[in-house]
C-alpha cells in the first residue's frame, strides 16, 4: 500500500513539473515568437544577416518605398527619396533601430501566433505597411537641409499625423558607401536625429520659461524690462543678444531678450520653472509606434543665479528631443490638448485585412492651460510679424520661435519651431540644423520650403 502510494506521489510530481514545463514553454513562445521569429538567422526572412522577404512599405500617397522583388529588397527608384525616407523606412541590416523593417521586423514578415511565418510561405509575401509620411514633403525636406546635419520634421496636430520626417546625414541603401566608419560627413548616420536626438534648446526653450511666466506671475502680461545689453544676477552675468532698452512681455519675447527672460527666470525661481518644465514633458519618457524617444532634460537643482538666468533661455546643462518640441508647439497651437505624433498608420494581411497601428491620442506627458496656450500663440504670431517677418514665409501665416543654442566646441545649432495658424492647415514644426549659426537664417529657410510644399 506505501509502494503504491509513494508511486501516485512520483506520478503526480511528473505531472505537474510535466503541466508548469508545457505552461512555461507556451509563455516564452508567446512572450518571445515574434523576437524569435524575426531573428537574423531565420532563412525565409534574411539572407546573409540582410532582410530579404518581407511586406512593402508605402507612404501616404501609395508611393512604395520598399519591396521585396525576388529574394532581395528593393527600394524607391529615387535616391532622394531613399535617403529622406531612410531613418522612417529602416536598412536591411538593422543598424537602424528606429526603422519600420526593425521595429515591425516580425509583422513584416507576416508572423502571427498561431502560424508563425506560414503566410511568408503560403502568399510569397509578408504584411505591407502603409505610413503617414509624405514621401515628396521628405525629399523636399532632405534637399533643404543640403547636406547638412541636423532633423526636420511636421506633423498634424490635430490628428497626429507626421507628415515628415528627415534625419540628416542619411545614406542611399541601394548603394550604401564603403567608408561611412571612417568618414565623418557620415557621423551619427544611423541615428534618428528626430525621435533619438537631444539638443541644447537655445532661445526656443523661452517658450517653456513664459509659459511659466504666464502660470505664475499674474501681471506679467502688463510688465515692462529694461535691457542695457546684459542683465547682473549676483552670482554673475548674463550676456545679451543686443540692447532692446524698455520692452514688453511680448516684446521681449519678440526680441528673443536673454536679460528680460533671464530676469522672469530668477523672479520664478528654481522649483516654479521646474514644475513648469515637468508639466510640459521634461524628465519624462514617452513612446511613440513602439519607439521610445530620447528623453528632454531640465535640472537646476544645482544652479547658482547665473546658471538659473542662463537655463531659462535654454542654455546651462538643459538638453530638448526634437519630437517633443514638436509635441509642444502642437500643444499651443492646439489650445492647450497635445496629440501624440505617429508615422506607422497601418498594416495590410495580404488577404487584404488592414489593421490601424496609428491613431489620434492625446498625450499624458503635457499638461497646458488653454487660456495659456492661446495666449502664447498670439505672443509667437508676434513673433513672425513683428520681428521674422511674414514674408520670410509667405502665405503660411506661421507662428514660430527661433534658437541659436551656444556649445562649447563648434558653431551654434540653429532652431525653428512653430505651426501654421491657418485654420486650413494645421501643422507643427521643428527644425535643427547642426553648427550653422542663426536659427532664423540657417533653419528658417527649411521650414519655409516644407511648409509650402505641404501646403502647395
Amino acid at each position: 500500500m506505501n509502494n503504491t502510494t509513494r508511486r501516485a506521489y512520483v506520478l503526480y510530481i511528473v505531472i505537474i513539473a510535466f503541466l508548469v514545463g508545457l505552461v512555461y514553454m507556451f509563455a516564452e513562445f508567446y512572450i518571445n515568437g515574434e523576437r524569435w521569429a524575426s531573428n537574423q538567422v531565420n532563412r525565409h526572412i534574411y539572407v546573409n544577416g540582410s532582410l530579404a522577404s518581407a511586406g512593402a512599405i508605402y507612404d501616404c500617397n501609395g508611393t512604395v518605398l520598399v519591396s521585396s522583388e525576388n529574394g532581395s529588397r528593393v527600394y524607391n527608384s529615387d535616391s532622394t527619396i531613399r535617403k529622406a525616407t531612410l531613418h522612417a523606412v529602416g536598412d536591411n541590416s538593422s543598424y537602424i533601430s528606429t526603422g519600420v523593417q526593425y521595429v515591425y521586423s516580425s509583422k513584416l514578415s507576416g508572423y502571427d501566433f498561431l502560424n508563425g511565418v506560414y503566410n511568408l510561405k503560403k502568399y510569397g509575401k509578408g504584411n505591407d505597411f502603409k505610413l503617414t509620411l509624405d514621401s515628396e514633403v521628405c525629399k523636399t525636406a532632405y534637399n533643404a537641409m543640403d547636406g547638412r546635419k541636423g532633423t526636420v520634421a511636421a506633423y498634424n496636430y490635430k490628428t497626429g499625423e507626421i507628415i515628415c520626417m528627415v534625419s540628416t546625414p542619411a545614406y542611399d541603401p541601394e548603394n550604401k558607401p564603403d567608408n561611412m566608419d571612417e568618414n565623418d560627413e557620415y557621423e551619427g548616420v544611423y541615428l534618428n536625429r528626430f525621435l533619438s536626438g537631444l539638443y541644447t534648446p537655445g532661445s526656443t526653450f523661452k517658450v517653456v520659461t513664459a509659459i511659466s511666466a504666464l502660470e505664475n506671475i499674474p501681471d506679467i502680461t502688463t510688465r515692462t524690462f529694461d535691457c542695457s545689453g546684459e542683465y547682473a544676477t549676483g552670482d554673475g552675468t548674463v550676456i545679451c543678444n543686443g540692447v532692446h532698452y524698455e520692452q514688453s512681455f511680448e516684446e521681449a519675447l519678440n526680441n528673443s531678450c536673454n536679460s528680460a527672460f533671464a530676469q522672469i527666470t530668477l523672479e520664478l525661481g528654481k522649483e516654479k520653472i521646474t514644475q513648469t518644465a515637468n508639466e510640459l514633458g521634461f524628465n519624462t519618457s514617452e513612446k511613440m509606434d513602439k519607439i521610445g524617444l530620447a528623453t528632454s532634460k531640465f535640472d537646476v537643482s544645482a544652479a547658482d543665479k547665473v546658471d538659473l538666468g542662463w537655463a531659462g533661455i535654454g542654455q546651462y546643462t538643459t538638453l530638448v528631443n526634437p519630437c517633443h518640441m514638436l509635441t509642444l508647439m502642437g500643444a499651443i497651437a492646439n489650445s492647450g490638448k497635445a496629440i501624440k505624433p505617429y508615422f506607422v498608420s497601418e498594416c495590410v494581411t495580404p488577404t487584404g485585412s488592414v489593421n490601424k497601428i496609428g491613431t489620434t491620442e492625446e498625450s499624458t506627458k503635457i499638461t497646458l492651460d488653454a487660456n495659456i496656450a492661446n495666449t502664447l500663440k498670439k505672443m509667437m504670431r508676434s513673433n513672425v510679424v513683428n520681428h521674422y517677418s511674414d514674408s520670410t514665409f509667405p502665405g503660411l501665416e506661421m507662428c514660430g520661435k527661433t534658437g541659436t543654442a551656444e556649445l562649447d566646441t563648434g558653431e551654434s545649432h540653429s532652431w525653428f519651431v512653430g505651426f501654421s495658424s491657418r485654420e486650413d492647415m494645421p501643422i507643427a514644426i521643428v527644425c535643427v540644423v547642426e553648427n550653422s549659426g542663426s536659427g532664423l537664417a540657417a533653419a528658417g529657410p527649411v521650414v519655409n520650403k516644407v511648409m509650402q510644399k505641404i501646403c502647395n
